[in-house]
C-alpha cells in the first residue's frame, strides 16, 4: 500500500505503529488547535468570527510549514529529546486546561452558540485575532514536537507526519474539532497518548545524555 509516497510494504510492525501514532497525534493536535481558535473567536459577531477562524486556520497551516523546515536541524542537537519531552509535558498540561475550560463553558451554558445568542459580542476583532495567532504559534510548535517524538531519527516518517499535520490543519481541522466536541472521550484518549509520548521522550532523552541506562 502506498499513501503520500510512503510504501507501507517496506516497513515492519514498529514502523507501521509509528505511522498510526503520528496520524493520531496530528488529528488530536489539529483538532485542539481548531478548538482553541473557535473558543477565542466565540465572542465576535458572526461575520467577524468566520473571518477570524479562517485567518487562524490559514496561519496555523503556514506556521506548521515554517517549523517543519527547521525540525530536522533541531533534532540533530544533543539533548533535544529531553528538551522536547519538557515541551511536550507543557503541551499535555495546556491541552488538559483547554479541555477543562471548554467542558466548564459547556456545563455552564456558555458554550459557543448559546453564549452569543444570549448577549452581544464583547470581544474586539483585533484582540481575538491576537489570541488566535499566539495560540497558533505555540500549538504549531507543539505539533512538530509531538511528531518528532514519534519519528525520532526517521526522516521519512518526520516528513510524512509534518506534511499530514499541515494537511489536517488546512483542510480538516474544523471537522476534527466537531468530532472532538461530540465525542469528548476522544480528546481525553488523545491526552493520555500525549502523556505516554512525553514519558518516553524524557526517558530516551536521559539515556541519550547518559544520565540513566536503558531499561528496555
Amino acid at each position: 500500500m502506498n499513501i503520500s509516497g510512503l510504501d507501507f510494504t517496506r516497513y515492519g510492525t514498529a514502523e507501521v505503529t509509528d505511522i498510526a501514532q503520528i496520524i493520531f497525534a496530528d488529528i488530536i493536535l489539529s483538532g485542539d488547535n481548531a478548538l482553541v481558535i473557535g473558543m477565542a473567536a466565540a465572542g465576535l459577531a458572526p461575520g467577524q468570527r468566520k473571518r477570524a477562524i479562517a485567518i487562524g486556520m490559514a496561519v496555523a497551516a503556514i506556521l506548521r510549514i515554517v517549523f517543519a523546515v527547521i525540525a530536522a536541524q533541531l533534532l540533530a542537537i544533543k539533548g533535544i529529546l529531553l528538551i522536547g519531552g519538557g515541551l511536550l509535558a507543557w503541551v499535555c498540561y495546556r491541552f488538559y486546561q483547554d479541555l477543562k475550560d471548554f467542558n466548564g463553558n459547556a456545563a455552564s451554558g456558555a458554550a459557543l452558540g448559546e453564549a452569543e445568542a444570549e448577549k452581544p459580542a464583547e470581544k474586539s476583532f483585533g484582540r481575538a485575532l491576537v489570541t488566535i495567532l499566539v495560540a497558533d504559534v505555540s500549538m504549531s510548535i507543539d505539533n512538530i514536537v509531538a511528531v518528532a517524538a514519534i519519528a525520532r531519527d526517521n526522516t521519512v516518517l518526520l516528513i510524512f507526519g509534518l506534511g499530514l499535520a499541515i494537511a489536517f490543519m488546512a483542510f480538516s481541522a474544523s471537522l476534527i474539532m466537531r468530532v472532538m466536541i461530540r465525542h469528548r472521550w476522544l480528546s481525553y484518549l488523545g491526552l493520555w497518548f500525549l502523556i505516554y509520548l512525553t514519558v518516553m521522550m524524557i526517558y530516551d532523552g536521559l539515556i541519550d545524555l547518559g544520565f540513566i541506562a536503558a531499561i528496555f
